[in-house]
């Protein structure tokens, strides 16, 4: 029994002590007056009394009622019932109050009540004061407590005739009973009665109506929120203008909370006063009157709910995690089922009947016995993941979080997670975790109730019949006893509250309610003490648990096959089978991904310990580690499925032996897991195992059959066994009937129980977190681990002793190694904590606790000295199994700096290797070793996975394209332990992803990093390969004293420019067209006995030689320096310039070669000579230049042969001169500053530029130069040149919108198009000078000038640097894309803007083109004229110009463009350590892309292939050349490399010269040849260049691992194939054919194109017959020039299938056309177009063309072999033709009859091809036959096409001939 009532107070208003206008409650009266022993009375009553303030009222307002909620500091909760009502104010009060209170009331009035009128007196006549009657309770009985104070205020107004103070005293004395279900009747001694039931059980809340108005005021989404942000402990507060109502809402929340009890603030009803209690960091539940909304609206963390509006407001901040689906969606269902039952028949067509809808009490439990299925659904199960660890004294129970979630499949999900770490979950253990206590409806559900539910989940029906089901119950828990509940209370009558004549409530008489009060009390003395009476019983464990959500795992779900799987390797192992065992495993390491492997590896390797150990040799030993190290791989730190839990046994039992008494342990092979460094894993481990060992303490032997090493929260399957729990519950029931010495004993025993295991999980511990290695401490520390724990640590005991012992054990230890030390201190402090936890809550002594703390330092120091012993040993065992190193093939003059550290090669983000789109097998990972040697940086080895076969993997880039180098931390694929690793990636689109092997130290892979370093950045350009290579003096050698620079370079100059002379003089002297060398000699090097024909073979004179030259011997050798050469050679077959100033050349000749920077005085990054204006000085030079960026100043590069208008290139303008030159509006006026008189140089310069050319020189009526003579233009008039070919066109679309502004065209036409007739207009500017758009700002252009800017906008050097990164990675990416496909590489390529700079550059050419196509001079004067003035004058040069598209051609211009002036080949490449800063710029690169771009469009155009481009895009960047090494002409003087020795050059060594090693692999081999180019001699390129039309350049993306890049041709040939027939056992012959893998094999040369494919063959069989094979590119002519022939004279198209299969369909005709002839029409190739026109090349290509057509003749009187029968024969010619005598030739090897005119003819006239002959047969004479011959001596031989009649001189030849033929067609 208890009270119903604690106190009766009075509460009434008093002036506020500090005079303000609102009051303060003051407690009149309190009954009883002394506290109760058990329940002292509450602190702050009238503050809650009043929650919004105690105000003065001027009307009397109707009483109210409500509960307060006040909570104690032992968390016991009090309820006050408060009702209120109002009195007048008394005078004396009123007076105090007057002048203060008109004030507020104004304020009140204003704030929503009726304003008096204006008229009527500003302080209302009466005020009101409320008075507040309260009732103190620890019942919840709000009805009672209405109908109490009700009483007490009706007997108050009505005046009736009873005593207050009896009334009151009943109150106070009147007791209940506490729960069961009774009911009781009370009356107070006023004629009334009342009737208190109950509930049947206590732990069930009472919600009456709350939980469904709840719902009625906020809807299910709303509730659900607001249910989720409570239970995951969010800040929730309620606002409401009524009180009631706030109560009800948090009363109604906290129902739907249970079982779970809310453990943190809960205040129904918040006074006004006390509002800042919200800003507290705890959570809280909370009612707020709405009055003060505008207070809450600054609090960002907490939920705000408005009852009275029907929302909630979840701030920005605040994450409320959902329930976990389906429970959630299933939830919301339900809940509409019981809120709106007419939902679901809402569509009928015919609707039943309406049924009631349950009252608002019945849907009240309906509701919450939803949310109480909920709670079932969620928690099912529980009980299995409960770990007793202690029964006596008291019971201590933990929860195994992990094993729940993981069994239950909700690992990833956030709501579970935070609601099993909250308080209210953490109280639900530890009271409903008890194994024997009474139960409630909950644990009826969640025991029996789950399957049901499981079952009716499809069926809403079922489910709603549960629910109603349960409702009933929950009904009748509260209302025992319905029918009886008859209430008689007085009432006060209607509108008493108005009467203006009842009196103050009355002061009452404290001596008769306390006397009342002890009366009571001494009756209660006599009366036994009240105790709940329990029902205590087993609490029933219900089913074992299940996943929420069956989910399977994506492609681990493991079948019995992978179980089988599984278990068979592991059978293998034991029984020694190794080689069966490691075919298995790679599938079992697949296989162990899934949880159910993981588990049965577990069950199946308990199966072979025996007495915990198991001894295993050093094969087997190291398989089970493998498969551990997999299985721990993907255990988190939780371990929620049990894997770590289930090996920790096995570690300390697999062993092997390394030497008399050292012996190793598993676990010192698989520590690197985070799962070791959690100490939630290990105290859950604890817990468990302790559990075990208690249970067994309390079954007899007979009973125990479970093993120890059962796993944690798994269900043990025999019905027969007593869980812990039951063991548990069977104990606590016979506790109180045992002894106090058998208890006292069993506390003992268990306590020491917990002990041991402590002890033995301290020495666990301690085995698996100190590393067989000291030195590898840091990866110890590094894993989520021992550093972190410091302050993670949520142990109970904090300052214990733990700290102090482990200080002392540190000092005395005597460790000289700190870092040892360190560890083994991290490692005590950790075991310590964790000793300190569990001891604490497992309650073991103190005594106990302070020996384990000194035991804890001399375990760790054991083991320690143990592990030490196991590490040396097992340092000296072999290696096992690991594959032999492949040494890489290394370069002739390669030497190898570091060799093979054993490293496992990772797969990358491209799919290729790992078996990729093309389904291929998974190269990577490989195991295998890195090599470090001058020039390379080389992986070999063999991929792990045993399946894919044996197949070598080469990656490999040169060490000088390494862009970034990055230390990584990454599994090895093999043992899945963390290692160190590297990431290189270099600018050849390569990336080797390592992790070293455990047997490399971390100094070697330190050292390979520091050599790598050196390798990448010497700190000299001599010492990279390119210099290194083959001299071993060069290294050694000190670089050139300064003195000599002068001596030297002047000694050179003079030479150049005689020398030049000599050049151009000798060759040159008649002007004729430059011809390249005919098709015989192109791209070989000139004979030995004849020198190259424009270098220079006599000596110099003595004169030059000066004797203080230190110049070598060689520079007698200068002008046939490279490029020198280069230039004066293109300059001449240009026509351009002359080194002469005589006047009479000056006349004819615009343009000068210019010797002024012969001593690169000038511009150091400029070529010693260089094309200037005929009319300029060498004086007036250097004046100009300082107008330019780095001196560079405008010098002509091409001239076009067409229309003369010729390409200049300089750096951009300095600002000084800009202005001057283009602001002033006249001419500068005389006497000018230093600047200005360079400007006008400038000015001048240019004008002479302009001068210059015929075009404009015959047009302007003004120019000095106007006298120049036609002759230039060739005869024609002045727009000839434009309209002598019929292919130039208008500008591009793209281009010509660039510039429309400037009147250049009438309208754009597309690429390709013929012009308008009105196309070019004569007031074309003559010269457009293109600049940067920022540099040219604000410049008017002087519309007298000939000159025209074309402001574009460019990139900078560092942005394609920028782009060129993210090229790389969206190309190479370092680890797998989130999202596989090409869309995210397509989204990083557009990221990276490299297209775009491609595009843009392409349009400026195109634009450039066609300028000059229109005869318009153009200067390209952009940045400083080296990096983007390169591109765009080489790609306007290689457009204009066919000569360029050729290999010599192309080789030319590079030499010219980019070595000569100055590319900064160095410095963008970062070659040296200088540069490193400044990293890897690919200006080159990109070039050689925009090439290959045009070359995807015009494949016809370039003599060379696509391989060619990659192959110079390789070794631009390798440094395996010198050829692209340092920056200028001038650097390369100084280090003597513009010339070697000629006899170095001609001896074997390795090529120096990238261009030398092209002239030598062209001749082996065609693979820089283009067999489809057949140029059309005018062509000017336009290609479209948009990015639609662009590609990304497959140099960026294949990959070859078979033998790395294919750039290297030495390294690159693969061991040649057995032919088809041998085979030695004599067997059928075996096949060649082979698998090729996309990303393996080298596509191009394992599956050769068809012609490469017949060169071969043809190379092959003359070797088979012993004759002198001939050279590729012979054999390619003769053919080309055959096929002409035949295709001249026969008028018949011969089908060249040969050449057609390789033309693809592009852009122009491509030189493909259809020939009609006399059968039908046949597809051919002109190769050649016919038509000359007047191209400077024309010429020579018809020269070539004759000379070709000869060869094979020739090629036939000199080899006999090739006719193997000849003679003369009359052959009839085609339809009407007559018969005419030939000279034939049988040909057995071209398998052909030929025929000549006559037997010297050098020229074939015609062929029969014997694969075409179908018959030889003998003939008859026609008409016009030879008279005088015998009839037999005809024959006729029928091909395909057609039959030939021929007839021989006599019978026997003619049989020779048919014999002759026949056996040809035999042998074939």
């Amino acid at each position: 029994m208890a009270r119903l009532a604690d106190y009766f107070v009075l509460v009434a208003f008093g002036p506020h002590p500090r005079g303000s206008g609102e009051g303060q409650g003051q407690i009149l009266q309190r009954f009883p007056e002394k506290d109760w022993e058990d329940n002292p009375f509450p602190q702050g009553i009238e503050l809650f009394c009043q929650p919004s303030g105690w105000q003065l009222c001027p009307e009397r307002n109707p009483p109210t009622f409500f509960v307060a909620v006040l909570t104690d500091i032992n968390s016991e909760r009090h309820y006050c019932a408060c009702l209120t009502f109002w009195e007048p104010v008394e005078s004396t009060q009123e007076v105090v109050c007057n002048e203060d209170s008109t004030e507020k009331e104004e304020e009140a009035d204003e704030g929503g009540q009726a304003r008096l009128s204006s008229t009527a007196p500003a302080q209302p006549s009466q005020l009101f004061a409320p008075k507040t009657l309260v009732l103190v309770s620890r019942l919840d009985h709000t009805e009672v407590f209405r109908n109490s104070l009700g009483l007490i205020y009706a007997i108050h107004v009505e005046g009736l005739n009873v005593c207050l103070e009896n009334v009151i005293g009943n109150l106070l004395t009147c007791t209940v009973p506490l729960a069961g279900g009774s009911q009781r009747t009370i009356s107070l001694g006023a004629g009334d009665r009342q009737v208190i039931q109950t509930p049947l059980v206590d732990s069930l809340p009472v919600s009456r109506c709350s939980v469904a108005l709840l719902f009625r005021q906020l809807g299910i989404t709303n509730v659900l929120s607001l249910f989720c942000a409570a239970l995951t402990e969010h800040k929730v507060l309620f606002l409401s203008r009524s009180y009631q109502r706030l109560a009800d809402a948090c009363r109604g929340l906290l129902a739907l909370l249970f079982p779970l009890r809310y453990s943190f603030t809960y205040v129904p009803i918040l006074p006004a006063q006390l509002l800042e209690v919200l800003s507290t960091p705890t959570p809280f539940i909370i009612g707020v009157n709405a009055a003060f909304q505008a207070e809450t609206q600054e609090l960002l963390d907490v939920i705000i709910a408005d009852l009275d509006g029907g929302t909630v407001t979840v701030p920005e901040c605040v994450h409320i995690p959902p329930l976990p689906e389906p429970l959630q969606s299933q939830t919301h269902n339900v809940l509409s089922m019981v809120l709106d039952p007419e939902l679901e028949l809402a569509d009928l067509a015919f609707p039943p009947p309406t049924t009631s809808a349950s009252s608002l009490k019945m849907q009240d439990k309906e509701l919450r016995a939803v949310f109480l299925r909920l709670f079932a659904q969620l928690l099912q199960g529980y009980r299995w993941c409960l770990h007793i660890v202690r029964i006596h004294p008291e019971p201590v129970i933990r929860f195994h979080k992990a094993a729940f979630l993981g069994q239950r499949g909700l690992v990833e999900d956030d709501f579970l997670m935070k609601v099993l770490e909250g308080m209210a979950f953490a109280g639900f253990v530890s009271e409903r975790g008890v194994p024997y206590r009474s139960t409630d409806l909950f644990d009826e559900l969640v025991a029996h109730e789950v399957a049901r539910m499981r079952a009716d989940e499809n069926h809403p029906h079922r489910v709603l019949r549960h629910v109603q089901e349960l409702a009933e119950q929950l009904y009748k828990n509260e209302n025992p006893y319905p029918a009886v509940a008859m209430h008689k209370v007085q009432r006060p009558g209607e509108a008493s509250h108005l009467r203006r004549t009842h009196r103050p409530f009355p002061r009452l008489d404290e001596g008769t309610v306390q006397w009342i009060v002890d009366q009571a009390a001494a009756k209660m003395q006599g009366a036994p003490p009240a105790v709940k009476a329990e029902r205590k019983t087993t609490v029933p464990s219900g089913p074992p648990m299940t996943a929420i959500l069956e989910r399977c795992s994506g492609p681990h779900i493991n079948s019995a096959r992978r179980l089988e799987v599984v278990r068979n390797c592991i059978s293998y192992v034991f029984e020694g089978k190794m080689l069966e065992a490691k075919k298995l495993l790679p599938a079992v390491l697949r296989a162990l991904k899934g949880r159910a492997a993981r588990r049965c590896l577990a069950r199946e390797l308990h199966l072979h310990v025996q007495q915990n150990r198991a001894v295993l040799d050093h094969q087997q030993f190291d398989f089970v580690v493998r498969m551990m190290n997999c299985c721990l791989q993907d255990c988190t730190s939780l371990d929620e499925h049990g894997i770590a839990a289930a090996l920790l046994p096995l570690v300390t039992a697999f062993c092997r032996k390394l030497s008399p008494g050292v012996t190793q342990f598993a676990y010192s092979c698989v520590q690197e897991h985070v799962v070791w460094s959690t100490p939630q894993f290990w105290e859950a481990m604890f817990y468990g195992d302790v559990q075990t060992h208690i249970r067994a303490l309390y079954l007899d032997p007979s009973d125990d059959r479970v093993s120890p090493s059962q796993e944690v929260g798994e269900a043990q399957s025999q019905d027969d066994e007593r869980s812990a729990l039951d063991v548990a519950s069977e104990q606590r029931r016979l506790w109180p009937t045992l002894s106090q010495e058998k208890q006292q004993e069993l506390v003992q025993k268990e306590e020491s129980t917990v002990f041991s295991q402590a002890i033995h999980y301290a020495n666990r511990m301690s085995y698996l977190l100190l590393p067989l290695d000291s030195s590898k401490s840091r990866l110890l520390r590094e894993r989520a681990g021992l550093g972190d724990l410091e302050s993670a640590s949520n142990s109970l005991v904090t300052n214990s002793m733990a700290g102090s012992v482990a200080e002392s054990y540190d000092t005395e230890s005597g460790f000289e190694d700190a870092e040892t030390c360190d560890v083994a201190g991290a490692v005590v402090r950790f075991i310590n904590r964790f000793v300190d936890k569990v001891c604490t809550e497992s309650g073991v002594t103190s005594d106990h606790l302070k020996g384990l703390h000194v035991m804890v330092p001399d375990i760790v120091q054991m083991h320690i000295e143990t592990l030490e012993a196991v590490h040396r040993e097992s340092k000296r065992l072999p290696p096992i199994q690991k594959p032999k190193l492949l040494r890489p093939r290394l370069l002739p003059g390669e030497e190898c700096v570091l060799d093979g550290l054993r490293v496992y090669l990772l797969p990358d983000g491209r799919e290729e290797g790992v078996g990729g789109s093309g389904g291929g097998p998974a190269l990577l990972p490989a195991e295998g070793a890195v090599f470090l040697t001058t020039y390379r940086v080389i992986f070999t080895g063999m991929p792990t996975d045993p399946l894919v076969g044996e197949q070598v993997v080469v990656r490999s880039f040169p060490v000088a394209a390494l862009t970034k180098e990055k230390r990584i931390s990454v599994q090895t694929p093999v043992d899945q332990l963390l290692q160190d690793g590297l990431q290189l990636r270099s600018c050849t689109f390569q990336l080797l992803k390592m992790a070293f092997d455990e047997e490399v130290g971390s100094d070697s892979a330190e050292l390979f990093r520091k050599q790598l370093h050196k390798l990448r950045y010497p700190p000299d350009i001599r010492g990279t390969f390119a210099f290194t290579l083959g001299s071993a003096h060069t290294p050694g050698r000190p670089p050139r004293v300064a003195k000599d620079k002068g001596p030297s370079l002047r000694t050179f100059s003079r030479n150049l420019v005689k020398n030049a002379k000599k050049t151009i003089g000798r060759q040159y002297v008649t002007r004729k067209k430059y011809n390249p060398p005919s098709w015989e000699h192109r791209g070989q090097p000139p004979p030995e006995d004849q020198e190259d024909e424009i270098s220079v073979s006599e000596e110099l004179e003595p004169s030059t030689l000066t004797p203080s030259s230190a110049l070598k011997p060689s520079d007698r050798m200068t002008m046939s320096s490279l490029v020198e050469r280069a230039c004066c050679r293109d300059y001449q077959r240009l026509g351009l310039g002359t080194l002469s100033s005589s006047l009479s050349r000056a006349k004819s000749e615009p343009f000068r070669i210019s010797p002024v920077n012969r001593m690169y005085a000038i511009c150091r990054s400029y070529p010693g000579l260089l094309i200037v204006p005929q009319s300029i000085q060498d004086n007036a030079l250097q004046r100009v230049s300082r107008c330019y960026r780095q001196n560079r100043f405008p010098v002509v590069c091409w001239r076009s042969g067409r229309s003369k208008a010729v390409l200049l290139r300089s750096g951009g303008l300095h600002g000084k001169g800009v202005v001057g030159l283009f602001k002033a509006q006249n001419t500068p006026s005389p006497g000018q500053t230093q600047a200005d008189s360079s400007s006008l140089e400038q000015e001048k310069y240019l004008q002479a530029v302009v001068s210059a050319m015929p075009r404009y020189a015959d047009s302007s009526g003004r120019n000095t130069l106007s006298s120049f003579s036609s002759a230039h233009m060739g005869g024609h008039g002045k727009w000839s040149s434009v309209r002598a070919s019929g292919r130039s066109s208008g500008l591009g679309a793209d281009v010509g919108s660039r510039l429309a502004s400037r009147d250049l065209l009438s309208t754009p036409h597309t690429n390709g198009a013929p012009p308008d007739s009105g196309f070019l207009r004569p007031q074309r500017a003559a010269l457009y000078i293109i600049g940067d758009k920022a540099q040219l700002k604000g410049v008017r252009p002087d519309p007298l000038q000939q000159w025209e800017l074309v402001p574009i906008e460019v990139f900078e050097a560092r942005q394609v640097k920028a782009s060129f990164k993210k090229l790389l990675k969206a190309c190479v990416p370092g680890c797998p894309a989130t999202e596989p496909g090409p869309a995210s590489f397509l989204r990083s390529l557009e990221d990276s803007e490299w297209l775009i700079q491609i595009h843009k550059l392409l349009q400026i050419s195109v634009l450039v083109v066609e300028l000059l196509d229109s005869g318009s001079s153009v200067l390209v004067s952009l940045e400083d004229g080296w990096d983007i003035t390169t591109q765009v004058v080489s790609l306007v040069q290689l457009l204009s110009d066919p000569f360029y598209r050729t290999l010599e051609g192309f080789r030319l211009l590079v030499e010219k463009e980019w070595l000569s002036f100055g590319h900064r080949f160095s410095h963008r490449g970062a070659h040296t350590l200088a540069g490193q800063s400044s990293g890897f710029t690919p200006v080159f690169l990109q070039f050689l892309d925009c090439v290959h771009q045009v070359h995807l469009q015009f494949p016809m155009e370039f003599e060379f292939s696509q391989f060619y481009l990659k192959f110079l895009g390789y070794h631009h960047a390798s440094r395996r050349f010198r050829t692209f090494l340092l920056d200028s002409d001038y650097e390369r003087i100084e280090l003597g490399l513009l010339y070697e020795e000629k006899g170095e050059r001609r001896g074997q060594l390795a090529c120096r010269s990238v261009w030398e090693y092209v002239d030598r692999l062209s001749k082996r081999t065609p693979m820089f040849y283009n067999y489809t180019y057949a140029p059309e001699d005018t062509e000017v390129l336009r290609p479209y260049s948009n990015v639609s039309n662009l590609k990304v350049w497959d140099f960026y993306t294949e990959e070859t691992l078979a033998e790395g890049p294919p750039y290297d041709w030495e390294l690159a040939q693969g061991p040649p194939e057995p032919p088809e027939e041998e085979r030695p056992d004599g067997g059928a012959p075996q096949s060649r054919r082979r698998v090729v893998w996309p990303c393996y094999d080298s596509r191009p040369r394992v599956q050769p194109d068809a012609i490469s494919r017949l060169l071969e063959e043809l190379q092959r069989l003359e070797t088979e017959l012993g004759r002198p094979s001939e050279r590729w590119k012979d054999t390619w002519d003769r053919v080309k020039a055959v096929q002409r022939l035949e295709g001249r004279q026969d008028g018949r198209g011969t089908s060249s299938s040969l050449l057609v299969s390789a033309v693809p369909h592009h852009r122009r005709s491509l030189g493909v056309y259809l020939q009609e002839g006399p059968v039908g029409s046949t597809l051919s190739l002109s190769l050649d177009s016919d038509q000359s026109s007047g191209s400077t090349t024309s010429s020579s290509r018809q020269a070539a063309r004759r000379s070709t057509s000869t060869l094979y003749s020739q090629f036939q009187t000199a080899e006999s072999e090739n006719r193997s029968y000849e003679g003369t024969l009359y052959k009839k010619g085609a339809f009407m033709k007559p018969w005419k005598a030939r000279w034939f030739v049988l040909d057995k090897t071209k398998h052909q009859l030929r025929y000549y005119d006559h037997r010297v003819d050098t020229e074939c006239k015609g062929v029969i091809d014997l694969a075409e002959v179908e018959a030889v047969a003998p003939g008859t004479p026609t008409i016009g036959a030879p008279k005088t011959v015998d009839e037999k001596a005809f024959f006729d031989v029928k091909t395909t096409r057609r039959v030939y009649n021929f007839c021989a001189q006599d019978v026997p030849s003619a049989q020779q001939w048919v014999d002759r033929i026949q056996s040809c067609l035999s042998d074939a």
